[in-house]
C-alpha cells in the first residue's frame, strides 16, 4: 500500500512539473514581439529562481520529495500563486533592451534626446540588433528614466508626474517596461524607494537605485548604499506589491562600478519572492575596462541577476562615453550573461 502511494504521490509530482513548465506568462503586460521571432522565443518558463541553477531534474526531485512528505490537513488551503517562490520570470526566455536618460534633458542620456513622437523607430533600430544577437530569446523594449536627480548639495529634482504618466502609458501599450531610477542625494534609501513605489500600480513599472548618487556632492564623489538598505528597499518593494495585491514580480535594479558603492555586499539578499534584484554594471571607458569593472561585479554571486549599461557619444563637449562601444554579440560574452541591457 505505501509503495502504492509513493508512486501516485511521484507521478502527482510529475503532473504538477509539467503544468507548471506549461504554464503561462506572470501577470504583468503582454510582450509584444514586432520582429517576427517564433512564438517559443518570447513564451515565459517556470521555476525562478531555481531554475538559474538547477536542473529539471532536481527540481523534480524537490517536487516529489514534497510530496512524499505530504500529510494533507482538513484545514489547509491552496497556496495563491504569488506567495510561491516559484513565480515565473520574463528574464528566463527574455532579455531587456533600455534606452536610459531623462526625458527632455538633452545632456541627460539618448532617452532625453527623443521625444515621445520621434523614439519608436530609435527603440527598434536598437532592438533589433539585440534581437539578432540573442538567438532564439525575446526581447523586452524599455525606457530607464531619471526619477529622482540628485543636485548640488544633494537635494533631489523629482520629474514630472504628468512627464512620467504620459512615458509609462506610451510604453504600456507596446508592452514595453520602465524603469524609474532614483539617485536618493541625501535622503534615506527608504525615502526614496517611498517616492517611487506608488508607481508599481502600473504592472509595466520596475524601480532602480542609483548608489552613485547617493551624495551631498554629486560629481565630487561617488556615493554608497549599503547591502542592509537594499534588502530594505526590496522588502519594501515586496510588502507593498502585496498590500496592493499588485500583479507579476517586479524587478529593483541597483547600479555599480566602485567597491564602496555597495557597502558590505555579502549581505545582500536576492531571494524575495515578488522583487528580482537586477545587479548594473554602470561606467564608462574602453571594452577591456568595462569587463574588468563587469568581473568586479560578477564576484558577488549572492546577485545572480546582471545587467550591464553601454554609454553612447554625449551632446556635451568633455563627458565621457565607451570607446570602442561594444557590440551586442560582445555584451552577450560576457560572464555571466547580463539579462537587462542598457545605453545611456
Amino acid at each position: 500500500m505505501t509503495t502504492h502511494v509513493h508512486h501516485r504521490l511521484a507521478c502527482a509530482g510529475m503532473v504538477i512539473l509539467f503544468a507548471i513548465w506549461s504554464g503561462t506568462a506572470e501577470s504583468i503586460v503582454p510582450l509584444m514581439n514586432p520582429l517576427g521571432k517564433t512564438a517559443s522565443a518570447s513564451r515565459f518558463s517556470p521555476l525562478f529562481p531555481y531554475a538559474l541553477t538547477q536542473s529539471g531534474a532536481q527540481a523534480f526531485t524537490e517536487l516529489h520529495a514534497a510530496s512524499v512528505a505530504y500529510v494533507p490537513s482538513r484545514a489547509e488551503m491552496p497556496v495563491p500563486a504569488r506567495e510561491s517562490p516559484r513565480l515565473q520570470s520574463v528574464l528566463l526566455n527574455n532579455d531587456v533592451f533600455a534606452l536610459y536618460g531623462k526625458p527632455g534633458a538633452r545632456s541627460m542620456g539618448i532617452l532625453g534626446q527623443y521625444g515621445l513622437a520621434e523614439i519608436g523607430p530609435v527603440m527598434d533600430e536598437f532592438v533589433s540588433m539585440y534581437d539578432d544577437a540573442n538567438g532564439d530569446r525575446g526581447i523586452i523594449p524599455a525606457f530607464y528614466i531619471i526619477y529622482g536627480t540628485c543636485w548640488p548639495e544633494g537635494e533631489i529634482g523629482i520629474l514630472s508626474e504628468l512627464v512620467v504618466r504620459q512615458y509609462v502609458e506610451y510604453a504600456l501599450e507596446r508592452g514595453w517596461y520602465v524603469y524609474l531610477d532614483h539617485q536618493i542625494g541625501k535622503y534615506s534609501v527608504e525615502s526614496a524607494v517611498k517616492k517611487l513605489l506608488p508607481w508599481l500600480k502600473y504592472p509595466n513599472v520596475h524601480l532602480a537605485l542609483d548608489p552613485e548618487w547617493r551624495t551631498t556632492k554629486p560629481m565630487q564623489e561617488i556615493g554608497s548604499v549599503t547591502g542592509v538598505e537594499i534588502n530594505t528597499a526590496q522588502q519594501m518593494m515586496q510588502d507593498y506589491l502585496t498590500e496592493h495585491s499588485l500583479p507579476g514580480r517586479r524587478m529593483l535594479v541597483v547600479h555599480q562600478f566602485k567597491p564602496k558603492m555597495i557597502m558590505n555586499r555579502n549581505a545582500v539578499r536576492s531571494d524575495f519572492d515578488l522583487v528580482q534584484l537586477i545587479h548594473c554594471a554602470d561606467g564608462f571607458g574602453s571594452p577591456a575596462l568595462k569587463k574588468n569593472t563587469y568581473a568586479i561585479n560578477a564576484q558577488a554571486t549572492n546577485i545572480p541577476l546582471k545587467s550591464f549599461k553601454l554609454f553612447l557619444k554625449p551632446t556635451i563637449p568633455n563627458a565621457g562615453y565607451d570607446s570602442p562601444l561594444m557590440s551586442p554579440a560582445e555584451v552577450f560574452s560576457l560572464d555571466p550573461r547580463p539579462y537587462l541591457i542598457m545605453y545611456q
